[in-house]
């Protein structure tokens, strides 16, 4: 069952001045719109992930509650509910599909929430990893229309080091037989397969298997741990639309644009929102020291580390009760001023 609406966006003009033909956002709500439409919280997806995935966070006890909360998940662009590699039409197919960016991704919510709900203020934007890109650039792009921002786990910027981890999930995706001349032609199996490796190497922190923190998962052993958790979480997705994401995740940068001129300094001291930024101290790719650089930056932020063994995952911590407190803790603070 379809349990999303579809907002259209018509041929969407996209940052690279490209168009994307028949654009569609695929978006879900939950709780209410208050009259005043002071009560809407946006939480962007992050990468491989469709909203389903990430509304486990959603409730009246966990992170972003929808008795108090207008929350909408807007799926990014490429993750195959949105308009994606693996349902556009047929001339973006075939190696033709166009650059896509977060400002893209910004826009198109914008006119979502505008457009269907008559919000031009939003009182929180909560993301983690690449939703807390988008968060960070909602912050940056239109300062004046963002009350509250909790990034979790993400950067204005992606680092070089950053870059170095999506070149090897890149390489490990297109190793793939069924690549071919910038396409998959069939379903990457054992690609989707490599690429969940590497990534089960860099989510995690070193202490996470060390400690054995993978048995919390339901699984014994290192590999069980990585075929059904890793493997199989990569092995639901379309390998364009992967590959796709991953573009938008390398040029993901709150300056790079018309605006900011690639100066990231601006770009930061022109986020007004009240600001929680919360990397993991664990997490390998998105790391704290680069979230307390950009941190110092902003001017009405707080840098919050979430002291985890859970690496990247400490931001979206399905099988850690700790973590997901620290998470609602700072939302409580963010929300109650």
């Amino acid at each position: 069952m379809v349990d999303y609406d579809l907002f259209e966006l018509g041929d969407l003009v996209l940052q690279s001045g490209e168009i994307l033909p028949q654009a569609k956002l695929a978006y879900k709500t939950y709780g209410q719109l208050a009259k005043d439409c002071s009560n809407l919280v946006l939480y962007p997806t992050s990468y491989g992930a469709q909203h389903f995935d990430t509304e486990w966070l959603i409730g009246d006890d966990r992170v972003l509650d929808p008795s108090k909360w207008f929350i909408v998940i807007p799926n990014m662009f490429t993750n195959g509910l949105s308009t994606s590699p693996s349902n556009c039409v047929q001339e973006c197919r075939l190696g033709n599909w166009p650059d896509i960016s977060h400002v893209d991704n910004v826009g198109a919510q914008r006119r979502l929430l505008r457009e269907v709900f008559g919000v031009e203020r939003i009182a929180l934007v909560y993301g983690w990893s690449m939703g807390a890109q988008q968060a960070l650039h909602w912050g940056a792009l239109f300062p004046d229309e963002v009350e509250r921002i909790c990034a979790v786990c993400g950067s204005a910027r992606t680092s070089p080091h950053n870059l170095v981890f999506l070149e090897g999930v890149k390489a490990a995706l297109t190793g793939d037989s069924t690549w071919r001349d910038g396409w998959f032609d069939g379903k990457p199996d054992r690609g989707l397969r490599a690429m969940g490796r590497v990534y089960a190497g860099w989510a995690m922190s070193q202490a996470f298997y060390r400690e054995h923190l993978y048995e919390k998962f339901g699984v014994s052993t290192i590999e069980e741990f990585i075929v059904k958790f890793w493997e199989a979480n990569f092995l639901r997705r379309d390998g364009n639309d992967l590959l796709a994401q991953l573009g938008i995740w390398a040029r993901s940068d709150i300056s790079a644009n018309e605006t900011y001129s690639n100066d990231l300094q601006a770009a930061l001291g022109a986020i007004r929102a009240r600001s929680i930024v919360m990397p993991g101290r664990t997490d390998l790719y998105f790391t704290a020291q680069d979230s307390k650089t950009e941190t110092d930056m902003m001017p009405n932020a707080e840098y919050r580390p979430i002291e985890s063994n859970y690496g990247h995952r400490a931001g979206n911590p399905t099988h850690c009760k700790e973590d997901e407190a620290v998470l609602a803790e700072a939302v409580q603070d963010l929300l109650r001023q």
